[in-house]
């Protein structure tokens, strides 16, 4: 059996109504979307904390660095430096810090320097600090969103 040839569509009426999103201009006229003229949107959410910065020579805590939205964090680490540096997270206003980890093996632990995403965070009020252990050196450091 074979199948029937399939006819083309055809509006009755010779044309076919179109369908477009669009949105409103400051002088009150209609923009159709598109790629020179995206939808206007605007993030919502809190501004993103200062970063948190500064230098060890020594062991040390830095923080609390308050986390704001669910964008990635960068820890930046430069310097000659001898040592480890470890990123904690706390929920309860730094009472307790817990150490990252990820499925139950240590995470964001440093020996050297780096530039990288290293956390992402979704719970409310969260804060990260680092345990800076120097034993040599001059360590700069920054955490960011």
């Amino acid at each position: 059996m074979s199948m029937p040839t399939p006819l083309p569509v055809s509006a009755p009426a010779g044309f076919a109504p179109l369908a477009a999103i669009g949105f409103t201009q400051a002088d009150a006229t209609l923009s159709p979307v598109s790629s020179s003229a995206p939808l206007p949107v605007t993030v919502q959410g809190s501004s993103p904390s200062a970063p948190l910065e500064g230098t060890a020579t020594g062991p040390a805590t830095a923080g609390p660095f308050a986390l704001t939205s669910a964008s990635p964090v960068i820890l930046s680490l430069s310097g000659t430096w001898t040592g480890t540096v470890r990123v904690l997270r706390s929920v309860d206003g730094g009472a307790t810090r817990l150490p990252l980890t990820v499925a139950g093996q240590p995470f964001a632990t440093y020996t050297s320097n780096c530039c990288e995403a290293v956390w992402e965070e979704g719970a409310s009020g969260a804060e990260l600090y680092l345990n800076i252990a120097l034993t040599g050196g001059t360590l700069s450091y920054r955490i960011e969103q």
